[in-house]
């Protein structure tokens, strides 16, 4: 199983959307600094996730996702 995720920076209140296959072990990554792009934002909130059979399906909603960023698609998102 595969997830696409959107976490919320404590520090500036952004939001990174990205897909794995350990959700747990992704946030960790995120929350140690073990990621790049979002090393400088850290501590990182999961706020939403959800399931997928595939990479392929879970990486398609996370590029639709992205796609809403800052949109009334994405606040709906974020109220579920």
């Amino acid at each position: 199983m595969f997830y696409v995720y959107i976490l919320q920076s404590r520090k500036d209140n952004r939001y990174y959307i990205g897909s794995t296959g350990n959700l747990n072990q992704r946030l960790e990554n995120h929350n140690q600094g073990l990621v790049k792009s979002t090393k400088s934002r850290l501590p990182f909130e999961l706020i939403h996730y959800e399931l997928y059979k595939t990479l392929s399906e879970a990486r398609k909603r996370e590029n639709q996702i992205k796609r809403y960023k800052g949109g009334n698609e994405f606040k709906k998102i974020l109220q579920k």
